[in-house]
């Protein structure tokens, strides 16, 4: 048995299924690559028949990859299967995730299929998967609440019809460590042709396992882990792969086991999926919190001032964390601005990075101290969103204790500027009212409003969170300045952005 533990991230896919956690085309191309960089070796990129833009997406990805798998999900149905091949043709090494339930709940429920019959497809369903593609993964939706016996009959025939990985995930994330270790023992042991494939594990986080239930599977033989950057997925989220890789690679003396994960690239990798879905990361959050390598407690920094391993087991350095602080200023040039881009995990083309040295010019301007936190914010909001169809160009407000508060807004349209005065109860509200002035639209409930300061100081960058909700579809935007009230606008905008992707790719109505 191996002892290289392949990873295949499903960010894209299962991530991108979170609540309010939606990215277009341009976003999911450069998450894609930084995987790559990353060293992940499969990319699930979507659900290709799930819709047009995720077929796009899809397609797109295979197409840009250099060196990983880009697998897509596929039901156990011809449609599914075909679209799938369909979007993952082009890739330089394609693979087809194809996936039915197994247990007695999801087959009575969801399914409505006796156990023969759920047989009966996932011999049909891998066949033509395997007769389109060379490498076919099936997974056991619900395994770790199926049958054992009915679970291993439907692993042999699924081996048996050409798939060469087989996955069995912790859907509903109730397994727990010595449980979903055992499962993998006992289906590795009993299935007759179960050293023709590779078995794998896919956790969510519903009891806080994710993690712990991934390793025990990698010790019990499991040679595959699905899993998500920051964790995001559906509900409490997924097993994370930066935690996953550190953790192996920390311990390496307890499990002995390899990945092609380059840490350094962890913390970058991190960033990126937070600014381009909004998700923030908590700041207690394992290897890519902000605290993670803070030091608060006396005794703590005592020990890290005389040896840093007393308190931690592994250096920020090693997951791509630039211990400096201040070291940029207005009078920084070009030269010093981008070789701290490069430090952060930047690498921008020149219209990008001239755009970006514009902006930190002005911030630097504004602000005393310029902290790393501050270019990672400047230059997630405002290159990541370069591509979108509504932009923020510029907010004034009117406010004070004897109101209404007013507020002018200009936003650019799919290339044309509109501006609009609109007043409300309070800056915020009358900001808001304004960007439903310029562009119409049913996501009236405001769900979440926060805002946090990115570093400290009285001039610190605010950075503003919102969750909006329309006909049941959610959408998260973030957006920084060191006006509140332009990150506020540049946060709802960015979450009207990302509930536009979601409903297809029709024309903005935007108000004359």
């Amino acid at each position: 048995m191996t002892d290289t533990i392949l990873i295949f991230d499903t960010t894209l896919r299962d991530g991108e299924q979170s609540p309010g956690c939606s990215m277009n085309l341009e976003e999911k191309l450069q998450v894609a690559a930084q995987l790559e960089t990353l060293g992940v070796d499969i990319i699930e990129a979507g659900f290709a028949i799930a819709s047009p833009g995720d077929f796009e997406a899809v397609s797109e990805v295979a197409r840009q990859a250099k060196r990983a798998t880009i697998a897509s999900l596929a039901r156990a149905a011809a449609p599914d299967i075909e679209r799938a091949w369909e979007a993952v043709r082009h890739a330089v090494a394609p693979r087809i995730h194809t996936f039915i339930a197994t247990s007695p709940l999801h087959m009575r429920v969801k399914l409505n299929k006796t156990p023969e019959e759920v047989l009966e497809a996932i011999e049909r369903s891998v066949g033509l998967a395997r007769n389109l593609c060379p490498d076919v993964e099936w997974s056991a939706e619900d395994a770790t609440r199926s049958e054992p016996d009915f679970l291993a009959r439907a692993i042999e025939t699924a081996i048996r019809a050409g798939a060469r990985t087989i996955n069995l995930p912790d859907t509903v994330g109730y397994a727990t460590p010595e449980t979903y270790g055992a499962m993998f023992r006992d289906m590795i042991s009993r299935v007759p042709n179960a050293d023709q494939a590779i078995f794998s594990t896919h956790c969510h986080n519903d009891l806080g396992l994710a993690v712990a239930n991934t390793l025990s599977a990698v010790m019990a033989g499991a040679r595959q882990v699905e899993s998500t950057i920051n964790g995001i997925g559906e509900r409490a989220g997924n097993a994370a792969v930066e935690e996953i890789a550190m953790a192996l690679k920390v311990r390496h003396d307890v499990m002995p086991v390899r990945t092609n994960i380059v840490s350094t690239e962890i913390t970058r990798a991190s960033r990126l999926v937070s600014a381009v879905t909004g998700f923030q990361v908590q700041p207690n959050k394992a290897i890519v919190g902000a605290n993670a390598f803070a030091h608060e407690s006396g005794i703590h920094q005592d020990g890290m001032l005389k040896d840093a391993s007393t308190y931690e087991i592994m250096t920020p350095e090693s997951v791509g964390v630039n211990t400096s602080n201040l070291v940029m200023g207005k009078h920084s040039g070009r030269a010093a601005f981008r070789q701290k881009l490069e430090e952060l995990g930047y690498a921008l083309g020149d219209n990008a990075f001239q755009d970006a040295f514009a902006r930190f010019k002005a911030l630097a301007d504004a602000k005393k101290q310029i902290f790393d936190d501050d270019i990672i914010a400047l230059v997630d909001d405002e290159v990541l969103r370069g591509h979108d169809r509504i932009q923020v160009r510029e907010v004034e407000i009117y406010c004070g204790s004897n109101g209404p508060q007013r507020a002018i807004l200009t936003l650019e349209v799919d290339g044309e500027e509109k501006t609009v005065t609109a007043r409300g109860n309070g800056p915020v509200d009358a900001l808001f009212n304004a960007i439903r002035l310029i562009v119409p639209h049913d996501a009236s409930v405001l769900e979440r409003y926060e805002v946090h300061a990115i570093t400290g100081g009285t001039d610190a960058q605010a950075e503003v969170s919102v969750l909006l909700s329309e006909d049941g579809r959610t959408a998260r935007g973030r957006g920084a300045h060191h006006d509140t009230m332009v990150a506020s606008a540049r946060a709802y905008v960015n979450a009207l952005n990302k509930l536009l992707v979601k409903r297809g790719r029709a024309p903005v109505a935007a108000a004359g």
